[in-house]
């Protein structure tokens, strides 16, 4: 049996674990979501999605690197929000993976929309493709922030 060294009784210890979850959860209630790297998520989609409009989709179709380029404009925007925020999201429960997943699914489903109407010699159609991608992106990356914070809250 071991005996407690450092002279800490259990309830301290346990009222400083308690102080400790309560200052968290006042840390998760502050933190605002940053509207401008969520609008820049959003840029980034549909600088992707807008690509279609410069590929000759058909016979001698090659995909674009700018899918690579997106994932590393995402990585340092995620980044950049662990830098401006100070919090480290280690896990983001399930309805962040879900909104993460919703972003992905659009992209992919209007970067294929916008090569079908690239295909049909409509290339200005993309714009509108885009813009749904620019607009759908930040605001699931403003709900997945949003529950990654209430995950925090609730560690």
């Amino acid at each position: 049996m071991e005996k407690n060294s450092s002279g800490v009784s259990p309830t301290e210890a346990a009222s400083a674990l308690d102080t400790l979850t309560e200052d968290r959860a006042r840390l998760a209630s502050r933190t605002a979501v940053p509207r401008t790297l969520m609008a820049t998520f959003g840029g980034v989609a549909a600088w992707w999605v807008a690509s279609a409009a410069s590929i000759s989709p058909g016979e001698h179709y090659e995909p674009p690197t700018s899918g690579w380029l997106a994932l590393v404009g995402a990585l340092i925007i995620t980044h950049l929000l662990q830098r401006e925020t100070g919090l480290r999201l280690r896990s983001v429960g399930a309805r962040a993976g879900w909104a993460l997943a919703g972003i992905l699914a659009a992209c992919l489903a209007l970067f294929s929309v916008s090569l079908g109407l690239v295909s049909l010699g409509l290339p200005w159609a993309v714009a509108l493709t885009a813009l749904v991608a620019f607009v759908t992106t930040t605001w699931l990356a403003g709900l997945a922030y949003r529950s990654a914070l209430e995950e925090l809250r609730r560690d």
